[in-house]
């Protein structure tokens, strides 16, 4: 609800935003007359919509056509190649805890408002040590 209330001055389309007026004002009459919603408290009520509104600042969407992962993406999309379904999950932990913006955060941190440990070394630690080649028969090494 907060989401689409920071956005309709910032859609030009008009389609567009008024399909958003028109969720935004369906979603905020269901939020009004809820149960839990109508005990909460006003002052509970405004903490949590300044914590949305605080949250909703800090999202920020990429134009998927020139930058990070959804220009990946776009671009794989685009040229009819297509992602194996498991390098969408990779490609979104890069994206989320690997990226640092020019402050040396990471989109996660910032909507998380923590820090969180360095993917590379968090993953490294994770990985064992590697097996040994087999040890070839000196017979076959010799023949081939």
């Amino acid at each position: 609800m907060v989401y689409w209330d920071y956005q309709v001055p910032r859609t030009r389309c008009r389609r567009r935003k008024a399909r958003i007026q028109e969720a935004w004002a369906a979603v905020r009459a269901t939020f009004e007359q809820h149960a839990i919603t109508q005990q909460l408290a006003p002052q509970i009520l405004e903490a949590w919509h300044a914590w949305a509104t605080d949250r909703v600042k800090a999202f920020q969407r990429a134009s998927s056509a020139v930058e990070g992962r959804n220009g990946y993406l776009s671009q794989m999309h685009h040229n009819h190649r297509g992602l194996p379904k498991r390098r969408y999950k990779v490609w979104t932990v890069l994206h989320n805890f690997d990226c640092r913006a020019a402050d040396g955060t990471t989109p996660a941190s910032r909507f998380f408002r923590q820090g969180f440990p360095d993917l590379f070394e968090t993953v490294l630690a994770q990985i064992d040590d590697l097996p040994r080649p087999r040890k070839r028969h000196q017979a076959m090494a010799l023949s081939a």
